[in-house]
Parts: structure tokens; C-alpha cells; sequence
């Protein structure tokens, strides 16, 4: 078995180090992540100028690019081995809801599509590396249970654990991912020289977030799972839309 990890909080985040250390002896691990923090970057990639590979002294391999080129490289011609399986995060903060659109963590995996197995991404409720080895636990209890799912191709798994000690968890949910509200107002901001200038803001509170939803789930103590897929075709629409399209001819 051999996995590719990645991330988007970078390469010497805390949160790769969990990951790394609680797969390490499942399987022969390869870590590729970006030089520094790409939170939000999505599923970019980099096209405006080349990506550099560097490999650390702890074996990791830094790159100069979003966390989707991390995964990109690695698939396609930077590793001298095929790979079996790919794994997202730790990140440090949730990504429920919305928040799988914008998060580099989930992006990640889904560069993993073209494998046969699917994908993980794991986050930690928190901006803090304390229950770290939480989160490792259950990183490496699903990932060491995937072969027995029966998915199909092009699925990741969402993952989202409470900011909890290991005793504190209360089991496991199959989630679906819930909604948040319009985040916040930019903040605007002027530098010494007078130019004006935006902070985005904080993302919005849950708005569809009761039983069911990831939301829900972590708020109760449960860690979530949400399985996603990569097409976004609103099948349902179509009922409405091809009268009106028919009706423009």
C-alpha cells in the first residue's frame, strides 16, 4: 500500500507531522505539501510559472504551489512508484459545509479522483495542535478500514473531528454537509500611503445546520463523514430548464 499525503496549512504544519506519524506504519507514505500556508486555495493549480520539488531532511517533499499541484505532481510523473491511495490534512480549523468549495485540505483529495480508492480529508475543530492525536486516531482507524468500502470511483471522505480529548468522542456520523450563512463584510483596510485595501472576512455561522448535517454532528461531540463527489450537475433542474431552453428557439 502506498499513500500520498498532502495538505494546505504546508508542509511543516503540525497536523502533517500526526498524519504522517499515524500512517507511517501502515503503509509506505509519501509526504508532498506546499512551502507555505495555501488555506483556501481550492482546487487551483499553478500555470503562470514552474513548480519546484524540494526534498527536506525529514524525507517531506516541499513544493512552491497549491496543495492541489502537491497531489497533481505526485500522480502524474514526480514519484518513481504508482500510488495506491491519497490523504488530506490534518488541517487545523473545520471544514463543514461551504467550506469544502474554498479549503485546500479537501481539494487535495479530490486531485485523488483517478484512483480507484477514495480519498480522505481529515480537519480538526481547532486553530490548535492539543487534541492533534485525536484526530490521528481516527485518521488512522478509517484509513486503515477503506479497503472494506464499497464506493464508487471519484468519492472523498470528509472528515471532521471535535476539538476533544479521545475520551470525550462519542462515536462516528455519516453526515451530509449542512450550509452556512453570508460571511461577514470585508474589512477594509488603508496602509500608510493611503491605499485602500480588503481583508476577507470570517465565514458565516451555520444556517442549515441541524440533525444530519456535519455541523450537527461535530457540535454533539461526534466526528463527521460526509462522502463527496466531484460532479455538481443539478439533475433536478433539468425538469425546468429544457422547456425554457426549448422556448428561446
Amino acid at each position: 500500500m502506498r499513500i500520498l499525503i498532502s495538505n494546505d496549512d504546508g508542509v511543516a504544519a503540525p497536523g502533517l507531522a500526526a498524519l504522517h506519524a499515524a500512517l507511517a506504519d501502515y503503509a509506505l507514505c509519501t509526504v508532498i505539501a506546499p512551502d507555505q500556508d495555501k488555506s483556501g486555495a481550492s482546487s487551483s493549480l499553478t500555470l503562470d510559472r514552474p513548480l519546484h520539488p524540494s526534498t527536506l531532511p525529514n524525507g517531506y517533499i516541499s513544493l512552491n504551489g497549491t496543495p492541489t499541484d502537491c497531489v497533481h505532481l505526485g500522480l502524474n510523473g514526480l514519484l518513481p512508484h504508482e500510488t495506491d491511495l491519497v490523504v488530506s490534512g490534518i488541517n487545523l480549523g473545520a471544514n463543514l459545509g461551504d467550506d469544502v468549495l474554498y479549503s485546500g485540505t479537501v481539494a487535495a483529495a479530490l486531485e485523488g479522483r483517478f484512483l480507484a480508492r477514495p480519498a480522505f480529508a481529515f480537519s480538526l475543530l481547532s486553530r490548535l495542535p492539543d487534541n492533534l492525536p485525536t484526530a490521528a486516531y481516527f485518521a488512522r482507524k478509517l484509513v486503515e478500514a477503506h479497503e472494506q468500502l464499497d464506493l464508487p470511483p471519484r468519492t472523498v471522505l470528509n472528515v471532521n473531528i471535535p476539538n476533544l480529548p479521545l475520551e470525550h468522542i462519542r462515536g462516528i456520523q455519516l453526515t451530509r454537509l449542512g450550509h452556512r450563512a453570508r460571511a461577514a463584510a470585508p474589512v477594509k483596510v488603508v496602509n500608510p500611503r493611503g491605499k485602500e485595501g480588503y481583508w476577507i472576512s470570517v465565514a458565516g455561522d451555520a444556517e442549515d445546520g441541524g440533525p444530519g448535517t456535519d455541523f450537527h454532528a461535530v457540535m454533539q461531540g461526534y466526528v463527521s463523514v460526509t462522502p463527496l463527489q466531484l460532479d455538481r450537475t443539478f439533475a433536478d433542474g433539468f425538469n425546468s430548464l429544457q422547456p425554457w431552453l426549448e422556448g428561446l428557439l
